[in-house]
């Protein structure tokens, strides 16, 4: 069963306007389903899993692409670099003599990969400019109802109101909501229903083996996997690279690499401090999320939905869900989320989990897992500082309805935040 991805109105209008696309992201998120899906019917695929078709196109790569023509996909092409620059003369050829004929260009090749760490090298070296590159991420909530593709998460009261009336949300409980969180998106785990355990095992094996394997000295994966657990303990938190050191035992250095390999391949996001006056008193450390929580659980060992939810962790995993649901809306509309999104956090300990950064100013975001459980004088008075405009903020919470704390904040559900 295919579920329609957000991202597809994005991929088909870069493939109206460039030569080539790229989409990329963490395994299992549906890359090639999404691509075949669009454009199968017209283009031919070729997989470079296929250890024929890769020794093939390693040998001679100007061949290859000769005999399998365009417009073409090809899968997994990290796995053969060699093509890159072949790509790139191919694509500039036929530009040119398009250009010749006064005729629009035309889309060549869609590529995939798993291996961002090879995929974005080659990428920067030979088509740079050449392709558009596209993130894609595990399923929203949005996408799992099927939702029609929506714009990213606006924070604007207005536009809130009228897609709380367009959409007719119904009450999410907190129990569902952690149900959702504990299962997380993985496509393949959630459409097809697959067991837990065996699913998210396989997903950290296939990881480490095919994507870190290569980067980090082979001695060193039962302490990356060590890392990893420790790493989603710390979801939703503030980044101490000296309490990750000491507690995993590897110096700060690699920790700090480590932190680059997994938000490089898509397992998690770093968040950082809002400091466009760059002010003394802002903390400076980013701050870790997730980008599935399904995959957070199981490496944190959490057993059951229930279990989460009445843990000391909830609060931490509920905003994680709020995060990284905000995060995929913008990858879905062709956004760079870092451009964005922040935290805010001073040496006086006021802090804001969330802030997006906008034309009109500044937009305060708290995320509580409960329902309405903040005071009528809340307000975010304390980030005038900053000299932003601060615009009406809100606190993401378990409620039922878009409503008004007060003149400066509202309550708003979480079921609005990926809408």
């Amino acid at each position: 069963m295919y579920l329609n991805r957000h991202i597809e109105k994005q991929l088909l209008k870069a493939a109206s306007e460039y030569a080539c696309i790229t989409i990329y992201g963490p395994r299992q998120v549906g890359k090639s389903t999404v691509v075949e899906y669009l454009f199968g019917a017209s283009m031919p695929k070729y997989s470079m899993d296929d250890i024929i078709l890769r020794s093939s196109a390693k040998t001679n790569p100007r061949l290859f692409l000769e005999n399998i023509g365009w417009p073409v996909i090809i899968d997994e092409v990290q796995k053969t670099p060699e093509l890159f620059e072949q790509i790139k003369i191919n694509i500039d050829k036929e530009k040119s003599r398009r250009l010749k004929n006064n005729e629009n260009i035309e889309l060549m090749y869609v590529l995939t990969g798993s291996n961002q760490f090879e995929l974005r090298n080659k990428i920067s070296e030979s088509l740079a400019g050449r392709t558009a590159v596209l993130p894609l991420s595990t399923l929203s909530n949005a996408e799992l109802l099927k939702y029609p593709t929506t714009s990213f998460f606006n924070p604007n009261i207005d536009i809130l109101k009228q897609k709380q009336q367009n959409y007719k949300l119904p009450y999410r409980t907190r129990k569902r909501i952690f149900e959702d969180i504990f299962r997380g998106g993985m496509p393949e785990y959630v459409v097809y229903d697959r067991a837990r355990e065996l699913f998210f095992d396989s997903y950290i094996f296939t990881y480490i083996e095919r994507d870190v394997r290569a980067i980090i000295r082979g001695d060193k994966e039962t302490i990356f996997l060590k890392f990893l657990e420790y790493i989603a303990l710390r979801t939703g938190s503030q980044i101490d690279y000296s309490e990750i050191s000491r507690s995993v035992g590897i110096d700060v250095r690699t920790v700090k690499n480590w932190l680059s390999i997994l938000e490089t391949s898509g397992i998690i996001v770093l968040l950082e401090p809002f400091m466009k006056n760059s002010s003394k008193r802002i903390i400076k450390s980013p701050k870790l999320y997730f980008m599935d929580t399904g995959l957070c659980a199981y490496l944190c060992k959490w057993p059951t939905a229930e279990m989460l939810e009445r843990g000391i962790m909830s609060g931490a995993f509920y905003e994680t869900y709020v995060v990284s649901e905000i995060i995929k809306s913008y990858y879905n509309n062709g956004l760079n989320p870092k451009r964005y999104l922040y935290y805010y956090r001073d040496k006086y300990q006021k802090e804001v989990d969330l802030i997006i950064d906008s034309a009109t100013g500044i937009y305060p975001i708290e995320i509580k897992k409960g329902i309405n459980p903040v005071s009528s004088n809340k307000n975010f008075d304390f980030l005038n500082h900053l000299g932003k405009n601060i615009n009406i903020g809100l606190v993401i919470d378990s409620c039922e309805t878009l409503m008004p704390i007060n003149e400066k904040v509202y309550s708003c559900p979480i079921s609005l935040i990926g809408l």
